[in-house]
């Protein structure tokens, strides 16, 4: 009886025990998801995800806790919408609900911006190839340059989902980190002539019709072009025509707020569920966040460098400091280089031109990993 006892009583030690013989790797990691969770709730930086997700890294890193062994929650979690997709698809309706096309519409030559901003990603893909990473985790590594955080998540949950959790809050870190990350470089590849250079507005106007068929224009090229995104592409552009066509309100706001918020409680605690000590703390975490970091900065220096030609195709009209926003971190970019324009001219508004830039930016790193899993699907890779 008393052996039972004793035996029972020891189960209450058992994790204790375990976090202090061969917990190290435990022990840090609770270190680094109290962290997340202090810079969601303190400093606000992206606190819709990095709050879960921080959480999510506490709880995995219990000792015996086994919550994302089969039936554990955070695993249900993670089989219901990571595994299949599911969950980052439900948020590009969402974000496309959210998304305004306009300015982009206006002046549509301001999406090359957008392309030229995914730059970053190809030269990190070969970075990372030559680094030694294997085809399908170099192209996830390779994706955290989108600065789309919801696109890193579908493409690495899809080929290699060993590495979600280290790219997930690496795609999230930088995203926030993009006040901080692209000024200096704006400064570095810009005269003071070329960031007070004033952009005319727009005069045109659109349509409602064009802003109707603009989703569905875009979803049949883009899919025919790359169908392997068209699961990206299609759900953004399925949020973005509900919100056009305004017959269906109630599935706009569900997209848009409901369905959005519960997908990325669930979301954020199934990448937290990911990163596990054991598993998370490797050398190759270290390596992808600074391939991470490589492919944002020279997303920025692509984007400025075609937003000076630009400046010296149209004869000065373009200040290449928009050329910064053509990323996907929405409106993020858009607003910082609106603070670095008045900055340098306190009347100077760049606003709406780097939100055109920006939205082109949103388009652009869906289309880039499009094209890259319809690239490696054509080479037999997936």
């Amino acid at each position: 009886m008393i052996e039972s006892v004793l035996a029972g009583l020891s189960g209450l030690v058992s994790g204790t025990q375990y976090l202090f013989s061969q917990g190290l790797p435990n022990m840090v990691m609770l270190v680094v998801g109290g962290f997340l969770i202090y810079l969601g709730v303190k400093k606000e930086v992206e606190p819709l995800l990095l709050v879960p997700i921080g959480f999510g890294c506490v709880l995995v890193n219990i000792p015996l806790s086994d919550l994302m062994e089969p039936g554990g929650l955070l695993r249900i979690f993670y089989d219901m919408g990571i595994s299949n997709e599911l969950f980052p698809l439900l948020i590009f309706v969402g974000i496309g609900a959210m998304t305004d096309f306009t300015p982009l519409l206006e002046n549509p030559k301001i999406l090359l911006l957008g392309a030229a901003g995914q730059f970053g990603i190809f030269f990190t893909l070969l970075l990372a190839l030559a680094l030694g990473f294997p085809e399908l985790e170099a192209v996830s590594i390779a994706i955290i340059g989108a600065c789309d955080g919801p696109t890193a998540i579908y493409v690495t949950s899809q080929y290699a989902p060993q590495l979600l959790g280290a790219v997930s809050v690496a795609a999230y870190s930088y995203m926030s980190l993009v006040p901080i990350i692209q000024p200096p470089i704006m400064r570095l590849l810009t005269t003071q002539k070329e960031r007070t250079i004033k952009m005319s507005t727009a005069k045109k106007t659109v349509s409602a019709r064009t802003k109707l068929l603009f989703p569905i224009v875009v979803t049949c090229i883009t899919g025919l072009i790359a169908p392997k995104g068209l699961p990206l592409m299609g759900t953004i552009m399925l949020g973005n025509f509900m919100k056009e066509c305004g017959v269906v309100a109630r599935l706009t706001n569900a997209s848009q707020n409901e369905i959005a918020n519960i997908v990325t409680l669930f979301l954020g605690l199934a990448i937290g569920g990911t990163m596990e000590g054991h598993a998370f703390l490797k050398t190759q975490t270290l390596a992808i966040f600074g391939l991470g970091f490589v492919a944002i900065c020279l997303d920025t220096v692509a984007g400025v460098c075609f937003g000076k030609l630009m400046c010296a195709l149209s004869g000065g009209k373009v200040n290449p400091l928009i050329g910064a926003a053509g990323i996907s971190a929405y409106p993020m970019a858009a607003r910082v280089v609106q603070v670095q324009g008045q900055r340098y001219d306190k009347k100077n508004f760049l606003l709406m031109h780097a939100m055109g830039a920006n939205t082109g930016g949103q388009i652009g790193s869906v289309m880039a990993a499009a094209v890259m899993l319809s690239v490696l699907k054509g080479m037999g890779l997936i």
